[in-house]
């Protein structure tokens, strides 16, 4: 997955961003920037290879010492396969219109970073980051390093125009959206789960997920009948798994699923190692 991941992420570098002349953003964006800087004032181009891997260093460091060494070890193989691939592939245009180009590349993108994010790795820079307050604060950080991002993206438009930083504005924005769509697992939600059989779905939630519940003791007033609910807060990507078993385990049991915006207190993380 690794492997794959590096070679879309690469090709999408040759055959989108590069030929559309876009700035991607995170670190791979700011490499590009210092790739045109050097062309713009020494009409030379730095391998991407050399420039990525030294802004990566410090990130794969921070990532070693506080998210994993088997998640750094595999992010460190994505960073290394994409940078050397982004070097020795071809470049074809495969479209002019340079909308398509920011559209159509930003999902390449993000699918790309969600592959490498389901095998356990980050393609580096700022997802370093983003795991890192992930895995620290318990909030999902893709939003806020978009945000980031668009620094990066102000200096090219001052340095290159302003059309194709806004342009990377729109392949920045449609990457982040397929990235939350795709990777769930720093996004939670609420389950209220009103049941009859109250400690053998806690059971479950337990054993699948690792998550805690608290039992509240209500009154259904339909019926005027007490009523068991059982209140837990879960990993997004772990909805469809756990709804599952509460409709096998009790098939008349009701379940209220609520986004859940912010959370305060202690939340497993199932460890990247």
């Amino acid at each position: 997955m690794v492997v794959l991941a590096s070679l879309i992420m690469a090709a999408n570098l040759k055959n989108f961003v590069q030929a559309g002349g876009l700035f991607p953003g995170g670190f791979t964006g700011l490499t590009r920037l210092i790739q045109q800087v050097s062309i713009l004032l020494w009409d030379a181009e730095p391998p991407f290879t050399l420039i990525n891997l030294l802004l990566n260093a410090v990130p794969i460091v921070i990532s070693y010492k506080f998210i994993g060494k088997k998640f750094t070890s595999y992010s460190c193989l994505m960073i290394v396969l994409t940078s050397v691939l982004t070097d020795l592939l071809p470049s074809h245009v495969l479209t002019t219109d340079i909308l398509l180009v920011a559209v159509f590349g930003g999902l390449i993108n993000g699918i790309s970073i969600s592959i490498c994010l389901f095998a356990g790795a980050t393609s580096g820079g700022t997802d370093f980051i983003s795991i890192f307050l992930s895995e620290r604060y318990g909030i999902d950080a893709w939003n806020y390093i978009f945000m980031g991002n668009m620094v990066i993206l102000g200096f090219a438009g001052v340095l290159f125009g302003w059309d194709k930083a806004l342009y990377s504005i729109i392949f920045q924005f449609a990457s982040t959206q397929v990235l939350n769509s795709l990777y769930r697992q720093y996004q939670k939600q609420t389950l209220l789960i009103v049941t009859e059989k109250p400690d053998e779905i806690y059971q479950q939630i337990r054993e699948v997920t690792n998550h805690d519940a608290t039992l509240i003791k209500g009154t259904g007033c339909y019926q005027n009948k007490e009523c068991n609910i059982l209140y837990s807060v879960i990993g997004r990507d772990e909805v469809r798994k756990v709804t599952n078993l509460v409709r096998k385990t009790d098939d008349k049991a009701f379940v209220n699923i609520i986004r859940t915006e912010g959370l305060s207190g202690r939340f497993y993380q199932r460890p990247k190692d």
